[in-house]
């Protein structure tokens, strides 16, 4: 079992930036693909970024490609969330995900962080 703790939310202004950090609770979190989703009032959970095991592979969700930027410290057990340019539409409740096997874009996650809000203001 692996227990994910996401920080770092906030409000904050249209064209600003905020950093998300999500905490694993695993010996092994080297041996775990990492992401970031995220899911807005009314709408469905929607992926937003993901990373394999080294950090070496990572893909995004059109919509923020350009602008947002998942890394990992697994020195740390960490992964984070870089999120620059944010506009309106970003606003929503972010959640990390981790999976035991790395498959890219079709990964499939296996444990889920409780969220952490992100409101942009514009």
């Amino acid at each position: 079992q692996v227990q994910l703790v996401e920080s770092g939310g906030g409000l904050v202004q249209a064209g600003g930036s905020l950093r998300l950090s999500c905490a694993a609770s695993t010996r092994t979190f080297d041996n775990y693909a990492m992401a970031w989703f995220r899911q807005a009032p009314g709408k469905e959970r929607e992926f937003v970024a993901g990373i394999n095991w080294t950090g070496g592979s990572t893909y995004y969700a059109d919509s923020v490609k350009g602008r947002f930027t998942i890394s990992r410290g697994n020195a740390k057990n960490t992964v984070y969330l870089q999120m620059n340019s944010l506009k309106p539409a970003d606003t929503a409740v972010y959640y990390c995900a981790a999976a035991r096997n790395w498959l890219g874009t079709t990964t499939k996650y296996d444990y889920w962080g409780q969220g952490t809000q992100v409101t942009v203001s514009s």
